[in-house]
């Protein structure tokens, strides 16, 4: 009977440990340093930074600035004004004090800013005006001159412009008071405004 031989059985290959890595020889070094006497290494002098993230815009904020300038622009029509000591023109907001109104006309504030509006006609002086009273706030000025002139070269000699600029007043939120300036600061031809804190 002839004798079964069973089929090759494949060797597994025999893991063997990492060999070490072969230190080159003195020759060997002299030779690569020769081979690379010439070279010059590169100099590489930049940092890479990431660039800085885009400043968050506020859009709701200029959403609502827009609205409160488009308002103003083009609000309902003026109210009447409360006139204290005959031709002098005067307003608190109610819940003032009457001592504010007073400070005011006794030039007890300090004026931190001033609007000139001689030269602009109706449209142009409406959003001085409101442009003006944002940016003081907003530096946090608290009382501030808005000359609009007496009316001299307007026809009948009727002061247009300031019958305007103090229904305006009224109609914005940060105004606190105003009153007629003083003599030394313009008299009838102009206006001293209170205006409330900033928001915190």
């Amino acid at each position: 009977m002839p004798r079964v031989v069973p089929p090759a059985v494949a060797k597994r290959p025999v893991r063997t440990a990492r060999s070490t890595p072969a230190v080159p020889s003195a020759e060997e070094r002299t030779a690569f340093r020769a081979a690379v006497a010439d070279v010059h290494p590169l100099q590489w002098d930049r940092v890479h930074h990431e660039p800085p993230l885009p400043p968050a815009i506020p859009r709701q904020h200029l959403f609502d600035e827009a609205a409160a300038l488009a308002e103003s622009l083009h609000g309902p029509a003026l109210i009447d004004l409360y006139l204290e000591g005959g031709d002098e023109a005067a307003w608190r907001r109610d819940g003032l004090p009457k001592a504010w109104l007073r400070d005011l006309r006794r030039g007890r504030w300090v004026t931190q800013g001033k609007l000139d509006l001689h030269g602009m006609n109706r449209d142009e002086a409406r959003h001085a005006v409101v442009t003006f009273l944002r940016e003081c706030r907003n530096r946090g000025h608290r009382c501030v001159r808005i000359v609009h002139g007496k009316g001299l070269s307007s026809p009948g000699r009727e002061p247009v412009l300031k019958k305007l600029v103090l229904g305006w007043l009224t109609q914005r939120s940060e105004v606190l008071a105003f009153c007629q300036a003083r003599t030394v600061e313009g008299g009838a031809g102009a206006v001293l405004v209170l205006l409330a804190a900033p928001k915190t």
